[in-house]
Parts: C-alpha cells; sequence; structure tokens
C-alpha cells in the first residue's frame, strides 16, 4: 500500500461530478482539524490559519481539534490557544492518543465542559523548558526572563482552564506529571471521556 494522504470523493455542492480531495482537506470542510505531530511555527500557522479561515467561512458550525501531540515549541502553542479562545465558533479539544507538554496546553485551552480524551489517552504536564546550554551570561538571564514570563502565562492559563489552586498547578509543573483520561479528568484538563 502506497504511504501518503488517501484520496476521498467529495461532491461540490451544485456539480454533478465528485472530485478526489485529499482526506484532511475533506475532513477540514466538516471542521475536524487534526494535531498530529510536534507542535513548531509551521504546524501553528497551519491550524491558526484553518481556524480563521473556517470561522469566517460560517462562524456557526463549532469546530473539532483532533490532538495526538508529543509536545513542541510553548510559544507556538500559545498561539494556537489565544486563537482557538479568539474565533467566533467554539473549539473542542479531542486527545486521540496523547497530548504531551505542549500538546496537554492545547486540549485544555478548548472549550470547557466540551474537552474530550478517548479511553486510553495519555496527557502530560511540565513547565516550559529552556533552550541554552552554553550562551553567554547576559542572554542566559534575558532568556531565564523571558521563561519565566511564559511560565507564568502557562501556569495562569491552567489554573484558570482547570479550576485547580496555584499552587497544586506549580507542584505539578516541577515533574512530568503523566495522567489516564480518568486522572486528566479529575485534573480539570479534560471534562468528557469519549464512550468505548
Amino acid at each position: 500500500m502506497p504511504v501518503g494522504v488517501p484520496k476521498v470523493p467529495f461532491r461540490i455542492p451544485g456539480e454533478e461530478d465528485a472530485s478526489w480531495v485529499d482526506l484532511y482537506n475533506r475532513l477540514y470542510r466538516q471542521r475536524l482539524l487534526f494535531l498530529g505531530q510536534e507542535v513548531d511555527d509551521e504546524v501553528s500557522n497551519q491550524l491558526i490559519g484553518l481556524m480563521v479561515y473556517l470561522s469566517l467561512e460560517d462562524s456557526t458550525i463549532n469546530q473539532y481539534l483532533f490532538i495526538n501531540s508529543p509536545g513542541g515549541l510553548i510559544l507556538p502553542g500559545i498561539g494556537i490557544v489565544d486563537t482557538m479562545q479568539t474565533v467566533i465558533p467554539e473549539v473542542q479539544t479531542v486527545c486521540i492518543g496523547s497530548a504531551i507538554s505542549t500538546g496537554c496546553f492545547i486540549l485544555v485551552g478548548g472549550e470547557i465542559t466540551k474537552r474530550m480524551a478517548f479511553p486510553h489517552a495519555r496527557v502530560m504536564i511540565h513547565q516550559p523548558a529552556i533552550s541554552f546550554l552554553e550562551a553567554p551570561l547576559g542572554e542566559m538571564i534575558m532568556e531565564g526572563e523571558e521563561v519565566l514570563h511564559l511560565y507564568e502565562i502557562v501556569t495562569r492559563t491552567y489554573v484558570q482552564r482547570t479550576g485547580k489552586p496555584l499552587w497544586v498547578i506549580i507542584e505539578d509543573m516541577k515533574r512530568d506529571v503523566f495522567m489516564s483520561a480518568e486522572e486528566a479528568q479529575d485534573h480539570g484538563i479534560i471534562d468528557l471521556i469519549s464512550q468505548e
């Protein structure tokens, strides 16, 4: 079987014949978005563009973001969460495999009461990482200040969206905390677990 994105038939309203489009483009038309890789600037910009475009096309239809991500860069993740909370339609998040680090941050950013995980999904929360190892002291101090700022944004978002007190979130972010779907629900990261 060839590797690649499968093509599926799609009939544009008003057209007689169906044309073949790639699977993801077909699903986007139904407002089903996917984050299935590490979060970086390119992936973030694509998701943000899709959410904004679909919102402008029809702001009455909710969007669904399916997440199976090993994490990634926090700033692009913050951009995705800010967009989800800015577009008019609700953006419901669904963890279908794992939502690790930035993936978890995006998961918790979905429409409150409509964030979901599949029964065997795994979620992991921890603090934002820093990237310097051998940088000059001045750069370390400047990057340290930026990391503290990002840490504040992330902790404040988790507190607001989970309902957990600040001290619980700070304690959880000190280390990698892996959770089952049930534990993520108890923690307020998701609201629902899909039925098997």
